[in-house]
């Protein structure tokens, strides 16, 4: 059996307070990184659940990866998922990085496409 409208309703406010302590968090020790997001299907929780760090620029993006900065994105990711009691493993397979700049060349600024043409080329 699935989980309830209650209980989806519950686990989603969970993450979207830890989520956001994450993003803070992130947004003062990380250069250009700029918000996040994240998306779940609760038919298929928690396998589903995936978290896109969005920077500004595709050149902040790449320049703050390669510095090690995904691996503390992927860490304050980890911590916030563990806070609202949502286990998966391993957490870097539940997240993504994008940029402003991309989505607006790609999609013309539209999250909402990018996102779901990005939830349809999952692997």
């Amino acid at each position: 059996m699935g989980l309830s409208k209650r209980e989806q309703a519950h686990i989603e406010r969970r993450l979207v307070a830890t989520l956001t302590e994450a993003c803070e968090t992130a947004k003062a020790q990380i250069v250009g990184f700029a918000w996040l997001t994240h998306e779940v299907d609760y038919v298929e929780f928690p396998a589903s659940l995936r978290v896109v760090w969005v920077f500004d620029t595709e050149a902040q993006k790449d320049q703050a990866l390669a510095g090690g900065q995904g691996e503390r994105m992927v860490e304050l990711t980890a911590i916030a998922l563990s806070e609202a009691d949502v286990l998966v493993s391993p957490v870097s397979a539940h997240v993504q990085f994008d940029s402003e700049e991309q989505c607006q060349r790609a999609n013309a600024g539209n999250w909402q496409q990018r996102l779901a043409r990005k939830r349809s080329t999952r692997g």
